[in-house]
């Protein structure tokens, strides 16, 4: 299964795939960076580089959604991760100044967001609620 991930622009796009690349389960699966097409119809506001990952069938959801959670977590400022499987379904991750105590809760987050992405039935994965300085989220 092939996924992007958009981290909203080149620079903070171009952070995450530093970060996945350190992750020994992800470095060889992470791809070079892509322009993201803009959506039909719609004006494109400028260039956004996406993060191509290429992960085996049932697997590798966990470390990256654990990734994904532990590098919004490092953020000093809110951001967002876009990440789309190949059937257009999007799951999206928002950070809300996060402090120290939203630590406690990134395994459940991480879990929620494996669980979105590993959905099957297509546009049905539910977006995760933004994570909060108390660090809930809900899938």
């Amino acid at each position: 299964m092939r996924i992007t991930l958009d981290a909203g622009g080149p620079a903070e796009t171009d952070d995450l795939r530093e970060w996945l690349r350190r992750d020994p389960q992800l470095r060889s699966r992470v791809g070079a960076p892509v322009a993201a097409t803009p959506e039909p119809g719609s004006m494109s506001g400028g260039v956004t580089e996406i993060v191509p990952l290429l992960l085996a069938p049932g697997g590798l959801t966990a470390a990256v959604a654990a990734a994904v959670v532990a590098w919004l977590q490092s953020r000093k400022v809110n951001q967002t991760v876009t990440i789309t499987r190949p059937d257009g379904t999007q799951v999206t991750v928002t950070s809300e100044k996060i402090d120290g105590r939203a630590a406690q809760n990134a395994g459940d987050l991480a879990q929620q967001v494996a669980e979105a992405l590993d959905r099957t039935t297509p546009r049905q994965a539910q977006q995760p609620q933004p994570a909060r300085a108390e660090g809930t989220e809900s899938a």
